[in-house]
């Protein structure tokens, strides 16, 4: 999810902004918060912009895309000690590891590579249009879509490349007139997938068995949509837009706004929490928002919490019950990035006793 396009609209953004958030005291630990703060990692000497991250339980690795910096950096899951950083990538974006496999599948501007967990050798390449960078895995059909092409590597449109990821075979592809094709979301339960095509203003809706495009639902009152989660059973797709930044929640029956949230600014991630029925929303003004379902057709924000100038790239992991937010270096001066790690409250088995 390349940033360099929003750079102006950022610097005037952070400059009324930055100031404001990081006066905001640290979260205790402890503290009734639904997010709080219990590790940080610096990484000085950065510069530019990070994109996705990936919890890696099984090696006990956190892996981290600093995209403009062309290398992937490595933590420590538990610890947050930083361990190597891999310098064979041009653009590096996101992570999906093969289930039972050290397949490690990482996009990257020139191409998927498929790298060994364990000990990083690189294992072969997916053979694609450039620029592959948003990737999900469908467990339902056990494939892996990964979009590629758009006008951060000189193309005019983009491709939603559909593969097997055993094997690295390209399955079929969906090609879209539009140069900026961003996130996506998979039904497990249907037979639909939803993908932000930011250049239109729209979020098209894709039938999985024939892989062609069945809707074009059009975002009112906001451009650039480019993250997205999906609360499958309630049939609402949360699309969080730049311009103004706002989260849009539509409903996957028939793609109508049924509601419009304020989320902080500059974001690249939205991740939805099943369990509590909560949505999380970084932004690089240093503020992470809470919103609480309270039914499927309200929000209500429940807490900004402090981060740090650049956090705007976010993974939810529910089976540590953990958050983590990537600082990108460009926001702080001198450039300097980090690794924000939070633990989520309460714990999924206190909620039946409150």
């Amino acid at each position: 999810m390349n940033f360099r396009r929003f750079l102006v609209l950022s610097s005037l953004v952070l400059a009324g902004v930055v100031s404001a958030a990081a006066a905001v005291p640290a979260i205790a630990a402890g503290a009734k918060q639904p997010l709080v703060l219990v590790g940080r990692t610096n990484l000085p000497g950065y510069d530019g912009d990070f994109d996705h991250l990936f919890a890696d339980i099984g090696q006990n690795k956190l892996f981290v895309a600093a995209e403009d910096h062309g290398t992937v950096e490595v933590f420590n899951l538990k610890t947050g000690k930083h361990l190597k950083t891999l310098t064979t990538f041009k653009t590096p974006h996101a992570f999906f590891l093969v289930p039972g496999t050290h397949r490690l599948i990482i996009t990257d501007d020139s191409g998927p590579r498929i790298m060994d967990d364990r000990n990083y050798k690189i294992l072969g390449h997916i053979d694609v249009a450039p620029g592959s960078d948003t990737e999900y895995y469908d467990a339902s059909t056990k494939h892996l879509y990964i979009v590629t092409g758009g006008g951060d590597v000189h193309l005019k449109n983009c491709w939603l490349n559909e593969i097997n990821p055993w094997t690295g075979k390209v399955l079929r592809q969906l090609k879209f007139d539009s140069d900026h094709v961003e996130a996506l979301q998979v039904e497990q339960h249907g037979e639909r997938m939803f993908i932000n095509v930011a250049d239109k203003n729209e979020v098209d809706v894709i039938d999985k068995k024939s892989l062609t495009i069945i809707g074009h639902w059009p975002v009112v009152g906001a451009t650039d949509n480019l993250a997205m989660a999906l609360d499958e059973p309630d049939h609402r797709l949360f699309v969080v837009t730049r311009k103004p930044t706002k989260m849009l929640v539509l409903d996957t029956q028939d793609g109508k706004n049924v509601a419009t949230v304020d989320v902080p600014d500059i974001n690249d991630g939205v991740a939805f929490d099943a369990a509590r029925k909560r949505i999380y929303v970084p932004g690089a003004v240093g503020q992470i928002g809470v919103y609480q379902e309270v039914d499927p057709d309200h929000y209500k924000q429940i807490a900004l919490v402090p981060s740090a100038p650049g956090g705007k790239s976010d993974l939810y992991v529910p089976a540590l019950n953990e958050f983590f937010v990537a600082v990108s270096p460009q926001y702080n001066k001198p450039p300097a990035g980090a690794v924000l790690r939070y633990k989520v409250e309460p714990r999924v088995a206190s909620l039946a006793k409150e």
